[in-house]
């Protein structure tokens, strides 16, 4: 069955290369990366185009399984309540409350 995930590496890679050279330097980390997380993703387009409007950004955001396992254990880790969370992460408090009931139980 072929993956409905879109391969950012190849769209993050050819964007770099054609519109943004200079960030080069800066993204090769994230290029020599067999697979990009999500995360990967999030961390890699904010060193591309800096903070843009948060508001728009969350609305076009999906999580998978394993990062939001991450998320959640980085939590526990790091011993933050939902709201040290969810600044940390940018999302909000009502999204990690959902996902802890729906992944901790």
């Amino acid at each position: 069955m072929k993956s409905n995930k879109p391969n950012y590496l190849l769209i993050y890679h050819d964007l770099i290369r054609i519109k943004y050279p200079e960030k080069l330097s800066d993204c090769q980390f994230f290029l020599n990366k067999d697979q990009l997380s999500i995360l990967d993703v999030i961390k890699l387009n904010n060193t591309i185009f800096g903070s843009q409007d948060q508001e728009f950004n969350q609305k076009l955001r999906s999580y998978d399984l394993n990062t939001i396992k991450y998320i959640l254990d980085y939590q526990i880790k790091n011993k933050l309540n939902n709201s040290q969370l969810a600044l940390h992460f940018k999302i909000s408090r009502n999204t990690v409350t959902r996902w802890k009931k729906l992944y901790n139980s």
